[in-house]
């Protein structure tokens, strides 16, 4: 599908794990993709650590998990993905990781990021907050000509983005219509087998309900909705 002129185009998802974003915003996703904008997904970690089985190991389980975040990905409409490959639940928002980050954004050179709002209250994962902290200070360097300069050779530039929408936040102010893609987010979800399991209705059933009571909340005339903090920084 052609792309609205009046849309921004390229769309940057940075998120900590596979599943991530079929968690908090895959329904925007599918939604955007269908719209024909250019999404990128670049993941910090490959969820080298996500399982209780003490048998799987986690070169395996990194290697599973990719191919779950492809697959998902596909079915939302994405297929440029980008693993970083850090060691699950280690993620630090250290210089070195936001000098890469701002170098992925410079490349990409994406219109919107959504990214994990790191000040969720009691957000309990090291590695959600330190992934939403990184994406907004690499937001911030990618546009600055004096930060990480030694990137800026070969043709890449300074790269400023206009908007950041953060997902899995306690202080919406931005809220998506999914009420057609919802469907897809469910389909997309179940494709993280090793994380989803086989609960199809039980997943199904609780994305409906949250997506619905976010839009009721919102006093928003769609029936499924899902909601974001916006910082327009462009």
């Amino acid at each position: 599908m052609a792309a609205k002129k009046d849309l921004p185009l390229r769309v940057l998802m940075i998120a900590a794990h596979p599943d991530d974003a079929e968690y908090g915003c895959a329904g925007t996703v599918a939604r955007w993709a269908g719209e024909g904008r250019q999404i990128t997904y670049l993941l910090l970690s490959s969820g080298d650590k996500g399982s209780k089985n003490p048998g799987i190991r986690p070169g395996t389980l990194a290697t599973l998990r990719e191919k779950e975040q492809t697959a998902a990905a596909r079915k939302l409409g994405v297929h440029h993905l980008i693993f970083l490959r850090h060691p699950d639940g280690m993620l630090e928002n250290t210089m070195a990781l936001r000098r890469e980050l701002a170098g992925s954004i410079r490349t990409v050179r994406p219109h919107i990021v959504l990214a994990i709002d790191p000040w969720r209250h009691y957000q309990t994962h090291p590695d959600h907050r330190a992934a939403g902290l990184a994406a907004l200070d690499a937001v911030y360097a990618a546009k600055e000509v004096n930060l990480f300069a030694e990137q800026l050779v070969d043709g890449v530039e300074p790269w400023r983005v206009k908007d950041v929408y953060l997902f899995w936040t306690d202080s919406p102010d931005h809220f998506e219509d999914i009420t057609q893609s919802i469907g897809r987010r469910i389909s997309a979800l179940m494709l993280h087998a090793s994380q989803a399991g086989k609960d199809r209705k039980g997943h199904a059933a609780t994305i409906r309900k949250n997506a619905h009571e976010t839009a009721q909340k919102a006093g928003v005339a769609f029936e499924y909705a899902e909601a974001f903090k916006h910082l327009k920084t462009g």
